[in-house]
């Protein structure tokens, strides 16, 4: 929240407890966090952030796969999507996401869908 200057009240919302939440820790130190969300669309992956310290260490792969390997994602035909920063967008292409639809924005942040492929 604070690196890209989200406010508060648009990182915390109403699906909190109702989600799915990761946290990374390495050495002993938490590092990263993600959590996933059903939704009307299927089961979303949300809330990405990773220490910079830790960018570098697989943290953000580590997290991606959790979450992939949670239950409620087992199912082949479940459609797996989120919601990409523009700049991460690599990163998740070359974990088995594509984008899908047009640039529009989240928090002053440019994003496009990612859907799991298949």
């Amino acid at each position: 929240m604070i690196e890209q200057e989200v406010p508060a009240n648009e990182e915390y919302d109403e699906f909190e407890e109702s989600c799915v939440h990761f946290l990374a820790i390495s050495k002993g130190i938490p590092a990263g966090t993600a959590r996933i969300r059903e939704t009307q669309h299927g089961i979303k992956l949300e809330r990405f952030a990773v220490l910079k310290a830790h960018r570098t260490a697989g943290v953000g792969r580590a997290l991606v796969y959790a979450c992939l390997s949670h239950p409620k994602l087992s199912d082949p035909n479940i459609k797996v999507y989120m919601h990409a920063q523009e700049h991460a967008m690599g990163f998740y292409a070359k974990l088995g996401f594509e984008a899908e639809g047009d640039r529009f924005m989240e928090c002053d942040i440019p994003h496009f869908t990612m859907i799991r492929k298949t």
